[in-house]
């Protein structure tokens, strides 16, 4: 066991949660501060509820940016862009078309991989603690392919058959009968049994609240900020005063950058905003698989009594406002695919911005200011990274890994 540290992890969505979590667990004592009157108000708020720990391939990628420009030209594609006179959202995409190999995608891919598969050991070990309430289930995801050239690249790429199979269309249909009508209209499948679902959100509150029985543990609302100290250090302040504290961790998503630019230096982020509904769907009309419709990049996924449906990736949005038109299309896309899941014209709808590097691996290491962590960019994959995230955390605490300083520019 190390030696107890007074830590400050400022961020109270399910990365930072996650964090906190398990520096007690390792036996610090640690102060969550969270602007917000609740913990998981953004982002973790209605994301998909995949913990999709074998599918994590950054959205970087060979023909991508081919593949982008017709998304451009049709209305209701899964992503769109908005450009704007914004030389950080410039430096990001080009970043983004840089890791659009095939190489570094594969390597990213591998990055990722251990580390959801690190959060899923570990998430399994919290359950097995006491750690409940947040709806998981573990009923396996299955990656739906009409295009059958993708569907064949997804399949070249299966490296264990055991934990993802491939299968034919009728397959599909007989491993989620929700979706057998759309059989005919698919390539195949990858079905990967081990994968999990679970409410994001109810994941946040239960974290909170277990941490609130613990002695060491002090949850704080207020505006954080950072501020340069004496040797190079990183000074906090909650509402202007100032806050002591041996170590900090940053992970506050998007608001990340803004408060890493008082340090002299600029985050790679950039918000990835995605939409969800939420549907109160009768009994026996849910899939009871986890579902990603692949060429329409739409999650399905039963969480309790309802269904959450989640999708699109807007680049170049700025707030977390709803876009009309693309939840109209969402709801008209899971309408047609789902058609007695429904009612979807009561669904609730909700859009965030997820923290997103362009490479899609997070940040998580050390900076030039010694007593500064960073755990950020984890992007759409927050939820299911956020324990293997928290775990790296508490190695670069402990000093078990080397834990270099973050290759960051100067903010201008």
């Amino acid at each position: 066991m190390p030696a107890q540290r007074n830590i400050t992890v400022i961020g109270g969505g399910v990365t930072g949660l996650a964090t906190a979590y398990a520096l007690l667990r390792d036996g610090h004592a640690v102060t969550l501060l969270e602007r917000r009157d609740d913990v998981g108000q953004e982002a973790s708020f209605a994301n998909g509820g995949q913990l999709s720990y074998r599918y994590v391939h950054p959205l970087a990628d060979a023909g991508v940016p081919r593949e982008s420009v017709s998304w451009l030209l049709q209305a209701g594609s899964p992503i769109s862009l908005r450009l704007r006179a914004d030389p950080h959202q410039w430096r990001w995409m080009l970043a983004f078309l840089r890791a659009c190999n095939s190489t570094t995608n594969a390597r990213n891919s591998q990055i990722l991989l251990q580390l959801a598969l690190r959060s899923q050991d570990e998430l399994t070990r919290w359950r097995g603690e006491g750690l409940k309430d947040f709806l998981w289930r573990q009923p396996g995801k299955l990656v739906v392919y009409r295009n059958a050239a993708k569907f064949r690249k997804a399949a070249a790429g299966i490296s264990n058959p055991e934990r993802e199979q491939v299968l034919s269309p009728a397959e599909c249909a007989r491993v989620e009968p929700a979706f057998a009508a759309l059989a005919p209209r698919l390539a195949g499948g990858i079905f990967s049994p081990a994968d999990e679902v679970a409410d994001c959100y109810r994941f946040c509150l239960s974290l909170r609240d277990a941490m609130a029985a613990m002695p060491s543990f002090t949850l704080r609302h207020g505006q954080a900020s950072l501020r340069q100290g004496t040797n190079g250090r990183c000074d906090v302040l909650v509402d202007g005063r100032a806050h002591e504290t041996d170590l900090v961790v940053l992970a506050a998503g998007m608001g990340s950058r803004q408060m890493a630019r008082a340090m002299g230096f600029d985050l790679p982020l950039y918000g990835l905003k995605g939409y969800s509904l939420t549907v109160a769907s009768p009994a026996g009309t849910m899939p009871d698989v986890s579902v990603t419709d692949y060429d329409n990049r739409v999650v399905y996924a039963r969480l309790g009594d309802a269904l959450r449906i989640a999708a699109m990736v807007d680049i170049g949005a700025r707030d977390n406002s709803i876009n009309p038109r693309r939840i109209a299309r969402l709801r008209d896309l899971a309408a047609k695919t789902l058609p007695r899941a429904g009612p979807y014209d009561t669904a609730r709808a909700w859009a965030g911005l997820r923290p997103a590097t362009p490479s899609g691996v997070p940040i998580i290491a050390r900076t030039r200011a010694p007593n500064l962590l960073l755990n950020v960019g984890q992007g759409a994959l927050g939820f299911t990274l956020s324990v293997g995230s928290a775990l790296r955390v508490c190695d670069l605490v402990r000093g078990n890994v080397r834990g270099d300083a973050a290759p960051l520019t100067n903010a201008t």
